[in-house]
């Protein structure tokens, strides 16, 4: 019978084709607002390391006091003696400070021009904390970070530009007028949002083209390629910088419990609590231990605009529905004849409800279809709406099809539930008496 009721179905589409047209474009328009937003509100939202999100932890330490806190909430940012103490403290399984810096890469290639990169110093710990992929070798030990060594691990775009793809393991890159060896070359990498740094990209920026170690970084006095924030005058010369309040690094830890994440966020205390003793600090530990999700949702990083018009889609969504509920019973009602008959020759009102709700499902299938063509078009425009860096994220992929042809269907049966129910209380004796 389903298959019976689908042809019946498509064969009304085309009985009333000014009707279905109006009920084909208010489903297709009202599903491909919705689901434009929601392609960019799921990409800006996604757990961008979903097997390791609970345990990697972004550290924060209130060392400016509580008069240039907001609500409360320690600095975002560590300074250089925070994130030196804790990682001579090792309290963690891993842990990492980072930064971000602007060198340049300088080919051998004479016909090639330098050109930045996107790059960041990190400690030898964020590889297997970040779950980065690698092509070829591995990143850098503890050795290296101890050693200040000039070593390096080069993004797969990188490798292709400058060794055309081959094992480049081994070899050298001029890095600032400096040759640094690489260990690994990392496989296609670029979690969005980019978890490790809100704070300088807002979440949302190009994929990592490479990582030198910290520790070099700091030797060769690489200055931030982010926020450096001071609550007071720093002093001259990157000694003074280095050792004053200014605070411009990231500190990520792994904990691989919520034993381990308590233990941690106990011996945080305690470092603030030995900075308050030793006179550095004036105020009680103020120190925050957040997870990745926590971390993201601390940064705001969903943008607003992607929430409010998610919200304002599905409004538009629903008005369309009610207008289609409208005229699926104008369509629905303008059959109580042929309802009638169909009564009277024995049909249940069970029979009546699968007829019209199958016709209802064939009329969202068909605006499923011209809302999926719109959605298409939806996601090439995002970009007129959303920054660039957040509207190349919305991607029409299998699952948002299927998603956006499930909601056209279920949301017009739905809608013809009132229609079929009016459509099922036509009494065959009144029609078979007026016809």
């Amino acid at each position: 019978m389903f298959a019976y009721y689908f042809q019946l179905g498509l064969r009304s589409l085309r009985r009333n084709p000014i009707l279905t047209a109006l009920m084909v474009m208010a489903i297709g328009f009202g599903v491909a607002a919705s689901m434009t937003t929601y392609a960019v509100f799921r990409a800006t939202s996604n757990n961008p390391i979903p097997e390791k999100s609970s345990q990697l932890f972004a550290v924060q330490i209130d060392n400016w006091g509580p008069e240039d806190t907001k609500n409360g909430e320690p600095s975002s940012s560590l300074s250089y003696t925070d994130v030196i103490g804790l990682m001579a403290a090792h309290k963690a399984r891993r842990q990492t400070a980072m930064y971000p810096v602007g060198p340049s890469v300088i080919p051998a290639d004479a016909h090639l021009l330098p050109f930045n990169v996107n790059s960041y110093a990190v400690y030898g710990d964020a590889f297997p904390m970040f779950d980065i992929p690698f092509l070829y070798g591995s990143g850098w030990g503890a050795a290296e970070d101890d050693g200040h060594a000039a070593v390096v691990v080069i993004a797969r775009a990188i490798n292709d530009k400058l060794f055309n793809g081959a094992n480049s393991v081994g070899r050298e890159i001029n890095i600032d007028g400096r040759n640094y060896r690489i260990t690994g070359v990392m496989d296609s990498w670029n979690p969005q949002p980019l978890f490790f740094d809100p704070v300088n990209t807002s979440g949302f920026d190009d994929p990592v083209d490479l990582f030198i170690p910290f520790t070099r970084a700091i030797e060769l006095k690489m200055g931030t390629a982010g926020n450096n924030n001071c609550n007071k005058n720093s002093g001259d010369g990157w000694d003074a910088w280095l050792h004053s309040e200014c605070i411009w690094a990231q500190y990520w830890v792994e904990a691989s419990s919520k034993a381990d994440a308590d233990a941690y966020l106990r011996s945080l205390q305690g470092y603030a609590a030995e900075q308050q003793r030793a006179g550095r600090f004036r105020w009680p530990p103020n120190v925050r231990l957040r997870n990745v999700q926590e971390w993201l949702e601390f940064q705001k990083v969903v943008p607003p605009e992607s929430k409010i018009s998610l919200l304002v889609a599905l409004a538009f969504l629903l008005i369309c529905l009610v207008n289609t509920v409208g005229l699926l019973l104008a369509k629905f009602m303008r059959r109580a004849a042929e309802i009638g008959v169909r009564r009277a020759l024995g049909a249940s009102r069970r029979e009546i409800y699968g007829q019209f709700l199958i016709e209802a499902g064939t009329v969202g299938l068909a605006g499923g279809l011209l809302g999926l063509l719109l959605t298409g078009l939806g996601v090439v425009g995002v970009s007129w709406v959303f920054d660039p860096k957040v509207a190349r994220l919305a991607t029409l992929d299998a699952s948002l099809v299927a998603l956006t042809l499930l909601v056209a269907v279920l949301a017009t049966v739905m809608a013809a539930f009132y229609p079929t129910w009016r459509a099922a209380q036509v009494q065959p004796a009144w029609q078979l008496k007026s016809n």
